[in-house]
């Protein structure tokens, strides 16, 4: 149970005079400080749809009592270390994380050109000064605890806890000067008898993106669950799963670009119907009317909607799923797949958190050494390896 310390008074999170105090205290600018640990956390409050929330300082997390809700595993064991700071400016009066993006939000021309081989190849170089497409959605994905599982949550993450989440995370973001949620279109939960009017909310969000005449259109982001592949006259039509009425084309050049680059995803994907395929995407409206993609990235989850990029990952996430006590997804940003990362993190383990680690069949000396640093750089953490070429998973630490 967490208890806050605001001003002079200490509440805790389930009392029923909570919202009053955090009002009072969200229009006074006053910070809430956990009391997980000495010194105290800070925290800040943000209002979402008319309630107050107490919420933890993005990147804060490793500083709370592992035990605390709010805790999150250290930043350096995953893609996002080197973004922070850099790629991704906290401002600690506000808790507003403003975003250095890899791609670009406006086209000149009639349509959209093709993305290049170098704009493709943004999505996986480990650029630390800017986001790129993949990394923007891992970041909108660990800032909506989407990262986070616990089995209690059986059954109560369907796609609209998913959209709500993101958009919630995409208030917390700013991103070329403005709030990112204000070009974050993810679509809601479709349902038949209610089409008309998903359309005509749908067509109000999208108004600005229909093209006026000569000069730049602007292109928004697009966050959503890929239903299918079909091949159009030119290039590809992707059917979004919750807006099968408004299809995206993809060009010729990047469909191909992106078969490569993804092939991984594509192939997990595609080899079992409880896995969702995520594309997060940059689009335009052309003057005809037809939604186009300009740039797209691509990540495979599982039935819960955790990431994973291998076979050995959904395993794991598999006998986690179980679990009562959570366990947190590391994700890759704009790291490329050669580099370790922490697959996961069991926080609430006793007497230590634990950091899970998988190595793939072949790694390199490099890979073993950069490891080996990961792990001693982390003395507080208990690592738990699994060496995939070894074979079957080692038993999980008492």
């Amino acid at each position: 149970m967490r208890q806050f310390r605001i001003g002079d008074q200490i509440v805790e999170e389930t009392a029923p005079d909570l919202q009053p105090v955090l009002e009072r205290a969200y229009e006074g600018r006053q910070r809430p400080l956990c009391l997980c640990r000495e010194p105290p956390v800070a925290m800040y409050i943000a209002r979402l749809d008319g309630q107050y929330l107490v919420k933890r300082m993005p990147s804060s997390g490793r500083d709370h009592d592992p035990a605390c809700p709010s805790y999150e595993p250290p930043y350096e064991l995953s893609g996002l270390g080197p973004l922070i700071g850099s790629a991704i400016q906290i401002d600690d009066a506000t808790g507003t994380a403003m975003l250095k993006l890899d791609f670009s939000l406006s086209k000149r021309g009639s349509r959209a050109a093709p993305a290049s081989q170098s704009q493709t190849s943004d999505t996986v170089r480990n650029e630390t000064s800017k986001l790129s497409l993949r990394a923007m959605l891992h970041y909108l994905w660990d800032v909506a605890e989407l990262t986070e599982w616990t089995s209690l949550w059986a059954g109560k993450r369907g796609w609209g806890k998913v959209r709500s989440n993101l958009i919630n995370a995409a208030k917390e973001m700013t991103a070329r000067g403005g709030a990112l949620d204000e070009i974050l279109f993810v679509p809601e939960v479709f349902q038949t008898e209610d089409k008309a009017a998903i359309a005509t909310r749908r067509a109000n969000a999208l108004a600005d993106l229909h093209a006026t005449g000569r000069g730049p259109r602007k292109l928004m982001l697009l966050v959503g669950e890929v239903k299918e592949f079909t091949a159009a006259r030119s290039g590809q039509k992707i059917v979004i799963k919750h807006m099968p009425d408004f299809p995206l084309m993809l060009d010729d050049g990047p469909w191909r670009r992106a078969n490569v680059r993804y092939e991984p995803e594509l192939a997990l994907w595609r080899s079992d119907e409880g896995f969702h395929l995520v594309a997060i995407a940059t689009f335009g409206i052309s003057s005809a009317g037809m939604a186009y993609v300009d740039e797209i990235a691509l990540m495979v989850v599982n039935e819960n909607w955790i990431p994973f990029e291998t076979v050995q990952e959904h395993r794991l996430l598999a006998r986690l799923a179980g679990m009562r006590r959570k366990s947190v997804k590391g994700l890759r940003f704009n790291l490329a797949r050669d580099q370790p990362i922490v697959c996961v993190t069991l926080p609430e383990q006793r007497p230590s958190p634990v950091a899970m680690y998988i190595v793939p069949g072949g790694a390199s000396a490099q890979y073993e050494r950069a490891l080996a640093e990961m792990i001693e750089a982390r003395p507080e953490m208990t690592p738990w390896v699994w060496r995939s070429s070894d074979g079957e998973m080692p038993p999980f630490p008492d």
